[in-house]
């Protein structure tokens, strides 16, 4: 009897299970599919759905080569087979063959885009497969083929295929050279009009794979309109959307909006993503902490002080019932369009002397910077959970950094007034609580192999874009 082990190929994801068999004169035994032990021997999480078993009552039949919209999980239940893949995905290893012999102690687990084929040794045989998607007759015509005696593949059936039992389709399948390679699973990003959903749209305009979609497209907010959004095509959900009017969320309209989006409309989401077996990419904030510490780690339990904390808190417990999910925690964003830098560079150059709040302390985060951890967590794929994201450097109040916006762009910095909350709030009502330590620890990110810029490098560096684009559009237009 072997041990449970999992066994890589040359085709990347396609994996071989070495299944223990007990046995004795009255028959065998075996664990065909058992979720814990094999996730924590290296197979990903099927989540079959549906299980399927092909009965073949002689030797030589043959069956193959597609390739499917899904996941599968091959074995045997009585008899052996000859099986064969063949990667039919877009990528470099296009085209690359393997094939094993199956029997009662062997598993195949053969993921999306890798065709697939057997050939029947001894019978009866019991070919049993466990999917994680339905069948249906339009995923069906996903399926993507490939000649049985594929020269390329050259694949070394026991049987020659002359003498072995083939269907009529199976034998009008085309060769390699004409096979159209199946693309990978695409990439949705919510929230394109916000500031991280434009830096993630600049990032991956190059990706022909990824589509972006704004509120008109896809409402967090309104249950039927993630109902009918056919997410289907998607592989990675990225949620950039979320109700972020922190003080508006203290009135009881905003309080119905911010749980409509950040709660509801996330559970939403994440049931999608399940549904589909994408990863989901959700960003959080510090406000989910009341910052009573100076530094946060990821595993800091919620203490969310305000409305909008609480959403956000909400909606990442919701989060981490999806196994495959990061959830990105983030603070302070500076991206284009309407942010803190952006103003206080416009009182800077209107002669206006702020008043800026002096005990809020935190990291700046560039959305240029959180566009490109997003990536590379989606590229790295370190252990799913929770990752925190700002910009480097020593954490500063947001009177530091006014004033360093001041000198940047030419202002004198002594112009800004530091003062405290309770001053800067005086006489003012409907306003939400902040955290005053909103520094998040980045120890973890870090450890992935990806480290984001000094905030005060990114500033200045996001300064200059700024200027060299208002200089563009206030130049006098030129004629030939």
């Amino acid at each position: 009897m072997s041990e449970l082990a999992v066994r890589t190929t040359p085709i990347p994801g396609l994996l071989v299970l070495d299944l223990p068999v007990h046995g004795d004169a009255r028959g065998w035994f075996k664990e065909n599919w058992q979720r814990e032990k094999m996730l924590a021997a290296g197979l990903p999480d099927v989540g079959p759905v549906q299980n399927n078993i092909s009965y073949n009552q002689a030797v030589g039949v043959t069956r193959g080569i597609h390739a499917e919209p899904w996941d599968k999980y091959i074995s045997v239940a009585s008899g052996r087979v000859f099986g064969a893949w063949v990667d039919l995905r877009e990528g470099p290893s296009f085209g690359t063959a393997f094939w094993h012999e199956i029997t009662p102690g062997v598993a195949v687990f053969v993921p999306r885009g890798v065709g697939n084929a057997f050939q029947t040794l001894e019978a009866p045989a019991a070919y049993t497969y466990l999917v994680n998607d339905h069948w249906s007759a339009a995923a069906q015509a996903e399926y993507t083929f490939l000649h049985l005696a594929d020269e390329t593949a050259a694949i070394p059936w026991p049987i020659p295929l002359d003498q072995a039992e083939l269907s009529a389709k199976d034998q009008q399948h085309p060769r390699l050279a004409e096979v159209v390679p199946v693309p990978p699973r695409r990439t949705l990003v919510l929230g394109g009009n916000g500031q991280l959903g434009r830096a993630l749209t600049s990032l991956w305009e190059e990706r022909a794979e990824v589509d972006v979609v704004t509120r008109a497209e896809l409402d967090l907010a309104d249950p039927e309109s993630i109902e009918v959004f056919d997410f289907s095509p998607y592989g990675t959900i990225v949620n950039a959307a979320a109700h972020t009017a922190v003080d508006a969320a203290e009135t009881e309209q905003g309080r119905r909006e911010a749980w409509a989006v950040n709660v509801s409309g996330v559970g939403r989401l994440v049931e999608a993503a399940r549904a589909h077996r994408a990863t989901l990419v959700h960003v959080s904030s510090d406000y989910v902490f009341d910052g009573a510490v100076e530094l946060h780690h990821e595993h800091e339990p919620p203490s969310p002080l305000g409305v909008y904390g609480q959403t956000k808190a909400a909606g990442e417990q919701l989060v981490r019932t999806l196994g495959d999910h990061y959830l990105v925690r983030t603070s302070w964003v500076i991206g284009d369009g309407r942010n803190f830098v952006a103003t206080m560079a416009d009182l800077a150059a209107r002669g206006i002397d702020p008043s800026v709040v002096e005990d809020q302390i935190g990291r700046l985060t560039f959305t240029a910077d959180l566009a490109a951890a997003i990536d590379h967590l989606l590229t790295a794929r370190p252990e799913p959970g929770t990752y925190h994201v700002t910009n480097e450097g020593e954490p500063l109040s947001w009177a530091d950094i006014a004033a360093e916006v001041y000198r940047l762009t030419g202002h004198d910095p002594v112009r800004v007034r530091p003062v405290t909350t309770a001053e800067y709030y005086a006489g003012t009502t409907g306003i939400a609580p902040r955290p005053a330590h909103s520094t998040l620890c980045l120890a973890k990110l870090r450890a992935t192999g990806f480290t984001p810029r000094d905030q005060l490098d990114a500033l200045a560096e996001h300064l200059g874009e700024q200027s060299v684009d208002r200089e563009r559009r206030e130049a006098p237009a030129q004629t030939p």
